[in-house]
């Protein structure tokens, strides 16, 4: 089933007035190409079930299924069946975290152990180790074993039992502070601090916080509370045929993988995400801050070198990554900036990512155990780039910046830099005197004489930019930095001719 170009009138109100959008239209071109990906990867991995979306522009753009929700009675997939999301879910904690956070309930720099009493007790592996912070838990560095095969099944374990294991302390991997490792158990933690801090069980915080202010009104933690025909059941590929995997009821570590939504439910969450990029004077309407939700991207110190999931992956330059606030953070040659995360659960598998820098993500539910649909996610990523379907955002050339770019056009035009010299920070006759300008631009107009400086700046921030001038015998490109004064007078200014 297709479902295309859902309104999302809640979401709209979160977009930026003056952002660039995606190019629809080219989106709508790449969706067979992107339709068939979905489908062969449905069939090849075994799924009984998968749905897919793209969101772009503040809604879900498309949005289809595969397959069926259940073997039994062949419910097809629909944008409404439900599936368990797994580690997903953390982006859901990590929010409501820095909602907290933003509310001044706790610090990022909080130790744990000042909302979670039983860990006061816990014996670090060296006598040098620092105690535990919120921030080592969001973060994966809380010095506690990688625990996926473990964590996943302890969904439903009850909170006393929690409590019990707490009190008991925690065998370490390594000192905390000290590297990455994947903690379900952290993330269980950070559940606690949340009904601690907030004083109601942690997903009736996620309930009344996130998922009704954003309309994910098919959400929630207990799989239970929804009609068994509207859900995905989940199975495991195992010795050439399914079998179900059994359901696990909402218990103490369900802020580490939880969560069950639906595609059209998850695309309000994928939008608000986006919403946060870029910075801006609008009105913050939404149920945690921008400046909160941009945070997700704050990568811990752990940096990898990794390559593109995806069928890319192997000719594609490298990615720097690390893992942020329950997002892995890269930096893409292609993609730009991007923030994803997989789940991986007994009965499903998923995936997000995320490109701020275009307004766009994608996302990615089955119904089989670990089947996260990382490849198809990231190659679609990649055809809607192919397909001119991304857009960057133009960033707005400040007052302060268009008024030391017309100086450096004055600069040129009298081939003396003494026509802005009020405009020249303190450092910059000293980087290069008046008479290694005077002969620069001397020469620089001997070869393409005059140019067009009133030409249009490209800000690559508010206090810098970059600039193209056509010239009567060629082209000069160059870049101004304005200083970090009141004044902001210009610290360096280059230009060179243009090379073809």
């Amino acid at each position: 089933m297709t479902r295309r170009f859902f309104p999302l009138l809640l979401l709209l109100a979160f977009l930026p007035a003056t952002a660039k959008a995606a190019d629809e239209k080219k989106i709508e071109q790449a969706i067979p190409d992107i339709d068939k990906l979905f489908a062969d990867f449905q069939v090849d991995s075994h799924a009984p079930g998968l749905v897919y979306g793209i969101v772009a522009n503040g809604r879900l753009i498309h949005a289809k299924g595969f397959g069926v929700q259940d073997l039994a009675q062949k419910r097809p997939v629909t944008p409404d069946s439900l599936f368990r999301i797994a580690s997903m879910t953390k982006a859901f904690t990590a929010v409501s975290i820095l909602k907290l956070r933003d509310e001044g309930k706790l610090s990022l720099d909080d130790l744990a152990e000042t909302y979670v009493a039983e860990m006061r007790g816990w014996t670090y592996p060296t006598k040098d180790s620092p105690r535990i912070r919120i921030r080592d838990l969001l973060t994966h560095s809380a010095g506690l074993i990688d625990d996926n095969p473990w964590g996943d099944r302890q969904t439903p374990l009850p909170q006393e039992d929690f409590t019990k294991m707490l009190a008991a302390g925690v065998p370490f991997s390594t000192a905390p502070g000290s590297r990455y490792e994947y903690s379900n158990f952290g993330y269980a933690l950070l559940g606690r601090i949340i009904a601690n801090v907030s004083a109601m069980p942690y997903r009736r915080y996620v309930e009344r916080n996130l998922l009704t202010p954003l309309g994910m009104a098919s959400s929630g933690y207990e799989v239970s509370e929804w009609p068994q025909e509207r859900r995905a059941i989940g199975y495991r590929w195992e010795e050439g045929r399914w079998k179900v995997e059994p359901t696990m009821a909402d218990g103490a570590f369900g802020a580490m993988g939880g969560l069950q939504t639906s595609a059209n439910d998850y695309a309000r969450w994928v939008a608000f995400l986006l919403s946060a990029w870029p910075a801006r004077d609008d009105v913050d309407g939404g149920p945690v801050s921008r400046s909160a939700v941009r945070m997700l991207a704050e990568g811990s110190n752990f940096l990898t070198v990794a390559a593109r999931n995806g069928r890319s992956g192997a000719t594609a330059c490298k990615q720097a990554a690390a893992y942020g606030f329950a997002m892995r953070i890269a930096q893409d040659c292609d993609l730009g900036l991007t923030l994803a995360h997989g789940g991986g659960y007994p009965g499903y598998g998923s995936h997000v990512m995320l490109m701020p820098d275009y307004g766009v993500g994608l996302f990615v539910f089955t119904n089989r155990t670990y089947n996260g649909g990382a490849g198809p996610a990231w190659d679609a990523a990649v055809a809607l780039k192919q397909a001119g379907a991304l857009i960057a955002r133009t960033v707005p050339v400040t007052p302060l910046l268009g008024d030391g770019y017309a100086a450096a056009g004055r600069i040129y035009a009298a081939g003396n830099v003494a026509a802005a010299q009020d405009h020249l920070a303190m450092n910059f006759l000293m980087d290069n005197d008046m008479d290694s300008w005077r002969k620069k631009l001397t020469d620089l107009k001997g070869e393409v004489g005059a140019c067009q400086t009133d030409a249009p700046v490209t800000a690559t921030g508010n206090l810098s930019g970059s600039f193209t001038w056509a010239c009567e015998k060629g082209r000069l490109a160059g870049t101004i930095l304005l200083a970090p004064t009141a004044t902001a007078q210009i610290q360096e200014l280059k230009i060179a001719i243009k090379l073809p």
